[in-house]
């Protein structure tokens, strides 16, 4: 399997630490938004091609499919002309920063038959399945999801601490995570979904403080704050509070309610949520058949996300 990543920054950085892991796997290109970079990342995981020209990269016979973990914007363009040419495509979360595109990669998908995948990493972090298992046999029934995404972006930068050429968002790219683990978790579409935001910010002109509750037909909820004011630790810590027992997972860690921690190493072949996520993308095209989170799959997020943003336009 030959494989494109597109982006060089912290995410694509991920993946390529991931498929260095993935027997039969090879990086052919990368493609990156900044020259300097590009080159220093390529030579680092020893890819022998590199460009700053996506499409230059899909036009590769030596490629077969591409990861994308470009700026949010660009997501459904990219994602378009990577399905126009003949390659799989797995993009990284959000696949859209708008119901329309979601529907547009949806359509895409349907129309070429191609692997479509989103990159819901919480779905495949080991913590979150051991919970997600757990929940699917009975052993455990989830009474509240309790989380908090917290950054200090008050100026705009990455992950990584250095400048951003476009500008993250709270809801579309980081309660995306939540709202679809929620939906995965309780295998149900939330029957009451509600959000509010702070002010907006005068340069980057996003809401940087908003809250999110969810109320799943069984009665699980959801309760979620986000923030890019948050002068501390940056994470997403997610707190299942269930009949029995309360569990905290931190990406591919978990513990229990009381600091306890939880063995995850034969929850599955990883113990890095983007190498078995990489893995899915992966075996979904040998096997030929649609991935857990495809495009399609991850729509219903992407209607709440929707509702959500209707919702908070309604108050402005």
């Amino acid at each position: 399997m030959r494989i494109c990543v597109a982006g060089e920054g912290a995410m694509g950085n991920n993946h390529l630490k991931a498929l260095a892991n993935i027997p039969g796997v090879e990086v052919t290109s990368l493609a990156g938004g900044v020259k300097e970079t590009t080159e220093e990342v390529a030579k680092k995981y020893g890819v022998p091609h590199w460009t700053t020209d996506l499409n230059e990269s899909i036009a590769r016979k030596d490629v077969d499919a591409v990861i994308l973990t470009t700026p949010t914007q660009m997501h459904v363009a990219q994602a378009e002309a990577c399905m126009k040419a003949g390659k799989h495509v797995l993009i990284e979360i959000p696949m859209a920063d708008s119901i329309q595109g979601a529907e547009k990669l949806v359509k895409l998908q349907k129309e070429t038959g191609l692997v479509a995948m989103a990159g819901h990493v919480r779905r495949f972090n080991p913590s979150h399945q051991w919970v997600h298992q757990r929940i699917k046999t009975g052993e455990l029934n989830l009474q509240q999801m309790q989380a908090h995404t917290y950054f200090f972006r008050r100026k705009n930068i990455n992950a990584l601490g250095q400048p951003r050429s476009w500008v993250d968002h709270l809801l579309w790219h980081h309660a995306c995570h939540t709202v679809d683990l929620f939906i995965y978790q309780t295998g149900e579409v939330p029957s009451q979904c509600y959000a509010v935001e702070g002010p907006m910010h005068p340069e980057l002109n996003i809401a940087m403080d908003m809250g999110v509750i969810l109320k799943a037909p069984s009665g699980a909820v959801c309760t979620l704050s986000l923030s890019f004011n948050n002068d501390g630790p940056i994470g997403s810590p997610y707190r299942y509070i269930c009949d029995k027992g309360t569990y905290l997972a931190m990406y591919d860690d978990l513990t229990d309610g009381h600091g306890k921690a939880i063995d995850l190493s034969k929850v599955d072949v990883s113990m890095n949520g983007f190498e078995i996520e990489d893995r899915e993308f992966i075996n979904a095209i040998k096997e030929n058949r649609q991935p857990i989170s495809s495009v399609e799959n991850a729509l219903t997020t992407m209607q709440v996300l929707d509702k959500l943003e209707q919702q908070l336009k309604a108050h402005a």
